[in-house]
């Protein structure tokens, strides 16, 4: 079992000798280190502001909370005391880019006649606040007021809604428009996480955590484009099944509220993550810190790992004497592939069972033989699931493929974030824990740390990852790969599914469906590994290819997918990116490129004195013009030393390191 505490912690809460009422109170909390402080007003309305540095970064900006039932908290409020607190913990994590994560935070809590109070944390890397009630019976929540109004923005990195279906129901994979805040649209529906880049090169990241019971948040920029505001779906009454083979339930009415939920209760953490400059951005935990602790009481069964993917390469095996599709054969050639490169488990995508009855597997699939034969190579199996169908079926479908031994499954296409759809996220997360199964998350909103609270939930899409190299015009795809790591890759870990070793340049590459090509060197591959979080991350290419680059595949696989410590080395939004990554006494560097060329430094100061033996995978000298060129060597690198690297046009860099014994 794994506990929150481990190290030193303490808390001091100290009661204000002030006597409160109505009128104007100013209030403040600092960060430990003293860099970031807010200070919230509280006049007819309650705004808060933060500064970094000394520097005014955000604000004011104003919040309240309207009830159906008790008015709009936050409106004439009248504050009947105030609480500070200081928290030095140490909090050990469980499948995270780190083994333990140091909790440090100043908090100010302000209670107002009305029952409600609004807590307020600042930490050395960011700042949020939540409404709590204290209300007896359930509440109807009609709308939430959070503003961010940024003084001092150059430009906004804006991931729009696109394409929705009525205007909340998204897949929430987007790319990034960099606009100053002048240029956003307006009325347009904007995902979380936001980046706004200031004028000093610092950098704030909006998003919220531990959403529970409630919709989650998008942004539309405000009236005089000075920041954002919050927007929320209101709750579903009416839906209609329909979508991808039958899959989705759209939403045809909705409430004029936003959750209907209990009266006692916290409510999400509106956060803004702080960047000095882009690479802390890469190392911030601040979701993780303020999403609930573990509520799976052992742990031990939760194996993190790598996955054969079937989906991406359209079961293009070849070389075989059976004929490739979803059938048992090829699963089973899958399997035998992932026992003999160190590969922990293989996916069954869509198409194993009907497409609305996952309790009726179709009869090219003897699902018990594949479990079976993976048991004997020391694979796990995962199922596809459609998430209207699991949710219609959860406890048949629980009971039925966990006794057969499945070990997880990959939910998709819920393409909504309304407070019944979260639910759903909570309610699959706990069900599949009672049968000790995990999950992954597709056509998923942005992590908000249910993988915190429920450790089986292993990984995330809500990425514009490289599956739509399959269809897409967009040539873009190396800068978005070098921006996510600063945005989305902050509130948690993401399912890119990497892996590719079809690869093109620029000028080369041409959207395939059957037979996908990424856009961008091999390396640029290979390095995502290293780059990326997620502690189940794919191999969206098939066995075949795979075969035939086995020193590829042997280093996807001697990457972990969890880690012990985490270290951004370098890195520029949308530019490039290096990180360095440790399990054990090895460290992985993965380092990535936009279309332009590039040498970094790398400073291996990071390691401890002594001598390593590097690993490297290096675009080869033609890599601008056959991305598929890469280099293979071993190098002798020294703690504290320096290394000029060179990444080719939409390039990488990745390397293992091991010291000398």
């Amino acid at each position: 079992m794994k506990k929150l505490f481990a190290g030193f912690s303490m808390m001091i809460l100290l009661l204000s000798s002030s006597v409160y009422g109505k009128g104007n109170e100013v209030l403040n909390v600092t960060s430990p280190d003293g860099s970031l402080e807010v200070t919230v007003a509280i006049t007819d309305n309650i705004t808060w502001s933060l500064e970094v540095n000394g520097s005014l970064v955000a604000g004011p900006s104003t919040i309240a909370l309207e009830l159906e039932e008790f008015g709009i908290l936050g409106h004439d409020p009248v504050l009947r005391n105030s609480f500070t607190a200081s928290k030095d913990e140490v909090i050990e994590t469980i499948l995270y880019k780190k083994s333990t994560i140091e909790n440090s935070y100043n908090e100010l809590n302000l209670i107002f006649r009305g029952r409600y109070s609004l807590i307020f944390r600042a930490y050395n890397d960011g700042v949020a606040y939540r409404f709590v009630t204290s209300i007896k019976d359930d509440v109807v929540v009609k709308n939430e007021q959070s503003s961010f109004v940024f003084p001092d923005a150059k430009e906004a990195y804006v991931p729009y809604v696109r394409e929705p279906v009525g205007r909340y129901q998204v897949s929430f994979e987007s790319t990034y428009d960099v606009l100053p805040l002048s240029g956003v649209k307006p009325d347009s529906l904007i995902i979380t996480p936001l980046l706004v880049k200031n004028n000093d090169g610092s950098s704030l990241v909006i998003s919220e955590a531990d959403l529970e019971d409630y919709p989650g948040m998008f942004l539309t920029v405000n009236e005089d484009a000075t920041g954002f505001e919050a927007e929320f779906a209101g709750y579903p009454l009416e839906e209609e099944q329909g979508g991808h083979n039958n899959l989705q339930s759209y939403v045809t009415k909705r409430a004029d509220y936003i959750a209907k939920t209990y009266g006692n209760r916290t409510y999400p953490w509106r956060m803004i993550a702080v960047g000095k400059n882009d690479a802390e951005l890469l190392n911030n935990d601040l979701v993780y810190k303020l999403a609930s602790p573990s509520r799976i009481e052992d742990t031990s069964w939760i194996q993190p790992g790598k996955v054969a993917w079937d989906w991406w390469n359209d079961w293009n095996i070849f070389n075989v004497d059976f004929r490739a599709g979803i059938n048992t054969e090829t699963y089973k050639y899958y399997i035998d592939f992932a026992a003999e490169n160190g590969i922990e488990y293989v996916i069954l995508d869509e198409g194993w069972s009907e497409s609305t009855n996952l309790l009726n597997v179709i009869p090219e699939i003897d699902l018990q033989e594949i479990i079976d034969h993976g048991k004997e190579k020391g694979i796990g199996i995962v199922l596809w699931a459609g998430w209207l169908p699991l949710d219609q079926q959860m406890d048949k479908v629980l009971d039925k493929y966990s006794e057969m031994g499945v070990k997880g499954y990959k939910i998709d296409f819920m393409n909504r974030d309304d407070q019944k759809m979260v639910n759903f996220y909570y309610r699959a997360a706990r069900e599949a824990a009672k049968h000790e199964q995990f999950v992954l998350f597709h056509g998923a909103y942005k992590p908000t740390g249910l993988h915190r609270t429920y450790p089986n939930v292993l990984t995330y899409e809500g990425v514009y990852g490289l599956e739509q190299v399959k269809w897409t015009d967009y040539l873009e795809m190396p800068e978005y790969d070098v921006t996510i790591p600063f945005i989305r890759m902050l509130a948690g870990p993401m399912d890119y599914t990497q892996g590719a070793m079809e690869n093109a340049n620029r000028f080369n590459w041409r959207a395939v469906y059957s037979e996908p090509v990424s856009q961008g060197t091999r390396c640029h591959q290979l390095a995502m590994y290293v780059v990326y979080d997620s502690p189940f991350s794919m191999l969206c290419d098939n066995p075949t290819a795979y075969k035939k680059e086995s020193e590829s595949v042997n280093f996807i696989a001697s990457v972990p997918t969890v880690f012990d410590e985490t270290v951004p080395l370098a890195g520029e939004i949308g530019e490039y990116v290096a990180v360095a990554r440790r399990k054990g006494d090895a460290w992985y560097v993965g380092a990535m490129t936009d279309w332009n060329g590039r040498q970094i430094e790398i400073d291996f100061s990071f390691l401890d004195e002594g001598e390593y033996k590097a690993t490297v995978f290096a675009d080869g000298i033609n890599a601008d013009r056959a991305a598929v060129d890469y280099t293979k060597d071993e190098i002798i690198i020294n703690g504290g030393d320096k290394l000029k690297i060179e990444m080719k046009s939409g390039g990488g860099w990745a390397a293992v390191i091991e010291p000398v014994k």
